[in-house]
């Protein structure tokens, strides 16, 4: 667990610039020290650790506006691209590989108890938000200004509040590609 744990700060550190002072890489330092905390196999050990992780991230989520809870299951790679605003996520979220996310975005319920569901490879523009008990599929970008209430299958491209889902171009593109090289 503890290599796993350096590996996933060590990944966390280089995407986000490979600086201590990154907003982004202080929250997830945050975010992964209270997820190895809810792991541990003592109560008392973790009754400790959550205290101390309650403090440490009272502080760090008022200063860069990032809240992540350590219940958040988030996949491997995961990139908070520009850490200047709000970054919200709800503790029963999950979340795929390779989620790119952008500031003042909310991730959560939309007045009730389900949350969403985020597949791998998906990049959240700004001031975009996904709500309720939905599914993002796989390779889905989530345009800037945009709110998500329905499911989003993948390979998509969602615009707009309401959002509008439109299939990606790249598929098609790539087939017109390999056609127009043979």
């Amino acid at each position: 667990m503890t290599d796993t744990l350096f590996n996933l700060v060590r990944g966390d550190y280089e995407r986000h610039g490979g600086s201590l002072a990154s907003t982004a890489f202080l929250s997830l330092c945050v975010y992964r020290f209270g997820r190895w905390g809810l792991a541990l196999p003592s109560p008392i050990a973790r009754n400790v650790v959550s205290k101390v992780y309650g403090v440490i991230n009272f502080v760090v989520a008022n200063v860069t506006k990032i809240w992540i809870p350590p219940q958040v299951q988030i996949g491997k790679d995961f990139h908070i691209i520009h850490a200047e605003g709000s970054l919200s996520i709800h503790p029963d979220v999950v979340i795929g590989d390779r989620l790119g996310v952008m500031h003042n975005v909310t991730i959560g319920t939309n007045m009730d108890t389900a949350c969403p569901v985020i597949g791998n490879d998906v990049f959240i523009g700004v001031n975009s938000t996904v709500l309720g008990g939905i599914t993002v599929g796989d390779r889905v970008r989530i345009a800037a200004n945009t709110a998500v209430t329905t499911d989003v299958p993948s390979d998509s491209i969602v615009v707009g509040s309401p959002a509008k889902i439109y299939p990606r171009l790249a598929p098609i593109m790539s087939k017109s590609a390999a056609t127009q090289a043979a």
